[in-house]
């Protein structure tokens, strides 16, 4: 009997903490609080534990230049700040993404235009992009969701035929590889998300903008440290930013965990694998199609039900093998053209703005259902993941699936 119609779970106890933070991550800390006492000196920013971190950053991406900033939406501003584009421009932006993924674009007076997503995938694609592309489209975003690399080849030959840069939101998706090549580095420059739920942190909060190109990374720079004139023979403020900073207490963490950080999506990419192998038999429930190849980091990991072949809906499938004690999530729907604030235009209060800009040319009306995106959220639930897994989390989750399907199998 299934334990939602009272019969006993597959598993009694919680799954194991993630356990990110540990003693390397406090002493990191402490030193520095250990040499402020001391010396009397505040613990700042753009320091040498931010040196070392951005170091480590870029070591790890193979090359290249980072800015640490205060969070992943921060970045994704930053990147998009460095473009200087146009006001009243639009910039193409992922079907399914955390606010903080789209909010930047419109605070940057920049009008959003969403892609939809892949058939099957919460990633969009080049197909889907182009739908969106007009003439006033000045920058796409592409989002790697789950982890997960959008098919990136078709994406680029697309924005290189329009001239259109490329930026690279990787939040979810830290080491996740495109045929061979490291996602962040495809595009023109690229923005991840360091919070404490993601492969690696710098803290509560915290984001890296990173870039190839030496001049646009500078430029970010500046943009994220209210136009100081970083690189420039003058001594005033050359352009209107925030105070986006990064500060040494999150880089002393991010220096620590930028070093676990291949050892942590390696191990993540081997329970996923082995999580697959052990439902590979099931007819019902299967995992997400990966446009991208087979190069994902798993921040979470997509299940689809087939509900041709099992007499329920995914979100009871869902609520079944969460009754198991497998901590399932029934929906990611997250869809940008759903917010209130998109629909609303809740941006510059006693405006529309950017939309209604006068500078603004395009289609002000203009409605996004991203109907594959909808439809794919229907049909997956998520189960997130971390390296702390072992062969019992994988077991017991091979049996809750296949449990359910059992029941409820045509």
């Amino acid at each position: 009997m299934l334990a939602i119609h009272g019969g006993a779970k597959v598993r009694d106890e919680p799954f194991p903490k993630r356990q990110l933070f540990g003693m390397r991550e406090k002493n990191a800390v402490m030193e520095l609080f250990d040499e402020a006492i001391l010396t009397g000196d505040s613990i700042g920013y753009n320091g040498e534990q931010e040196r070392e971190y951005e170091e480590g950053f870029v070591k790890f991406m193979g090359g290249g230049y980072a800015d640490l900033v205060n969070s992943g939406t921060s970045a994704l501003y930053v990147a998009l700040g460095a473009l200087n584009l146009p006001v009243g421009s639009e910039v193409v932006v992922p079907p399914i993404t955390d606010p903080g993924g789209v909010m930047p674009v419109a605070l940057l007076c920049q009008v959003p235009m969403v892609a939809d997503a892949d058939e099957g995938s919460f990633n969009t694609s080049a197909e889907k992009i182009e739908e969106v592309i007009t003439p006033h489209t000045r920058a796409i975003v592409v989002a790697h969701i789950a982890g997960e690399p959008v098919d990136m080849d078709p994406v680029l030959e697309l924005a290189k035929s329009y001239g259109i840069p490329i930026v690279e939101d990787c939040a979810q998706a830290h080491g996740a590889r495109y045929k061979g090549k490291l996602v962040g580095t495809l595009g023109k420059i690229a923005a991840f998300s360091t919070m404490s739920g993601k492969h690696h942190a710098t803290g509560p909060q915290g984001g890296v903008v990173f870039s190839r190109d030496a001049k646009l990374l500078t430029e970010a720079k500046r943009f994220a440290d209210r136009g100081k004139p970083f690189g420039l023979e003058t001594s005033t403020n050359v352009r209107a930013g925030l105070n986006l900073n990064g500060n040494e207490l999150s880089a002393a963490i991010g220096r620590v965990q930028i070093c676990r950080l291949r050892e942590m999506i390696e191990r993540r990419r081997e329970i996923a694998q082995e999580i697959k192998g052990a439902i590979s038999g099931l007819r019902g429930v299967h995992p997400g199609r990966e446009a991208g190849g087979e190069g994902g980091v798993y921040w979470f990991m997509r299940f689809k039900v087939n509900t041709d072949v099992v007499n329920i809906s995914k979100d009871d499938f869902a609520e079944a093998v969460k009754a198991e004690g497998i901590p399932v999530t029934n929906s990611y729907r997250h869809l940008p053209s759903e917010s209130s604030w998109f629909t609303e235009r809740c941006v510059f209060p006693g405006s529309d703005y950017p939309w209604g800009l006068p500078s603004y040319k395009g289609a002000i009306d203009r409605k996004f259902p991203c109907e594959n995106a909808v439809k794919a959220t229907e049909e997956h639930f998520i189960l997130s993941i971390h390296e702390h897994f072992g062969s019992r989390e994988i077991s017991d989750i091979a049996e809750a699936f296949k449990k359910v399907e059992s029941a409820y199998i045509n």
